[in-house]
């Protein structure tokens, strides 16, 4: 009985704990390569080579900014000045992220982020799925 009880217990503690969103948090920062955009189950779109990154850098604060990064074939990125500073919130157990652009507040919901993947949904319901971007060696 004292088995049974310890795999319950910790069945649904390993459960409660991939599915916070808090602990997708730790994931975030990073460079992101997109792989597929999907909308109601179909796939709109797969992407066998990027050649834009998304960076996202995530503070203590829960504060950060996402930006687009164009690798080069040594290893480093181009990058512009331009970054879309974001604030994540968890509501009903969900983590967001909140954008503010020209005055409009938008916002996505991270649906996964862990080492191999990131799933971002916005308001249309369009999933972005990234996995961690691997430079091109030769």
């Amino acid at each position: 009985m004292l088995k049974k009880s310890l795999v319950v217990f910790l069945c649904i503690t390993l459960y409660s704990c991939t599915q916070n969103p808090q602990n997708y948090v730790q994931y975030l920062t990073g460079y992101w390569e997109i792989k597929q955009v999907k909308k109601d189950n179909k796939i709109l779109k797969t992407y066998t080579i990027s050649t834009i990154v998304d960076y996202f850098e995530v503070h203590k604060d829960m504060t950060g900014f996402r930006k687009k990064v164009a690798p080069n074939l040594d290893g480093k990125f181009i990058v512009n000045d331009h970054k879309s500073p974001f604030r994540l919130e968890i509501e009903d157990d969900k983590l967001h992220i909140y954008y503010t652009q020209n005055d409009t507040e938008f916002k996505e919901t991270i649906v996964k982020a862990s080492k191999k993947e990131l799933i971002i949904t916005n308001q249309e319901q369009v999933l972005y799925i990234y996995k961690p971007y691997q430079p091109i060696t030769f």
